[in-house]
């Protein structure tokens, strides 16, 4: 086990250095806090954001329903946050494995002792605690806000919200990470978790529209959903075990198509 853990652990290290090398993982990195930053302060303050429409109430007189304004806000912001992983994640996952094609050093890792599980999870986690480190700075302008509201918020929706967007972000990577062991071509690998992203997303927004047995399933399977259901501070057992599910399931297949080279070339 030991062992195991060494050799995750040795290939987490040269990943996650492999990122912080990149100009292309700093260029998704500053695209993704540029666009949180101009979202963050358009849901905040922009026109029609949540500080226009508490003033909207007040000029109105109240409501029997008033707004719960630091709910809102993280709720929207977060959802904004979720969509945004789908279409900027497949360029961080595209290279896992296809540059290592590309390079030919993707028939030392199916001949090496290494095991292809061992290989696929410590990729995978050196490419999440990068997308990690991207959220810290929104974390941190998300605290300046709050830290002004009014009752003070309760930690649990959003360390629950945020715990909800790894996940997320996980859940993407891991099925990103089988499709770049599938090709040398990062612009093919991106463009194909991109289209599958776009094809759950779609999915997940018809299921409301159909009833019966096939719409509750396709509700279920639905990554957007299901991480909507973490932002509303909703704790569901059911969208843990759905994240996990698709995370084994991109290490799973990763590894089966590593194991298919491996007997392809001997």
């Amino acid at each position: 086990m030991g062992v195991i853990i060494g050799n995750i652990l040795a290939i987490f290290r040269k990943e996650l250095q492999s990122y912080f090398a990149s100009p292309l993982a700093y260029l998704v990195a500053a695209i993704f806090w540029l666009l949180s930053g101009f979202f963050f302060v358009a849901i905040l303050l922009g026109p029609g954001g949540i500080i226009d429409q508490v003033a909207l109430v007040d000029q109105q007189g109240g409501t029997p329903q008033p707004i719960d304004v630091t709910y809102e806000f993280l709720r929207f912001f977060l959802n904004v946050m979720g969509s945004m992983t789908l279409f900027l994640l497949p360029i961080l996952s595209m290279g896992l494995y296809a540059e290592e094609r590309k390079r030919g050093t993707i028939e030392l890792l199916a001949t090496s002792p290494l095991t292809n599980w061992s290989v696929a999870l410590g990729k995978l986690l050196g490419v999440l605690t990068f997308f990690t480190f991207m959220i810290v700075p929104i974390l941190v302008y998300e605290a300046i806000a709050l830290s002004a509201a009014s009752p003070a918020v309760q930690p649990a929706v959003p360390l629950l919200a945020h715990a909800g967007l790894i996940l997320l972000a996980a859940s993407v990577l891991s099925l990103g990470m089988f499709i770049s062991s599938l090709t040398d071509s990062t612009i093919l690998a991106a463009f194909l978790t991109f289209s599958l992203n776009v094809f759950l997303w779609v999915m997940g927004e018809f299921s409301s529209n159909i009833s019966g047995v096939v719409g509750e399933v396709l509700g279920h399977i639905s990554l957007l959903k299901n991480y909507d259901t973490l932002v509303k501070g909703v704790l569901d057992p059911s969208s843990f075990v759905l994240f996990a599910s698709y995370i084994i399931l991109g290490i799973f297949l990763t590894a089966q198509s590593i194991d298919a080279l491996r007997f392809g070339r001997s």
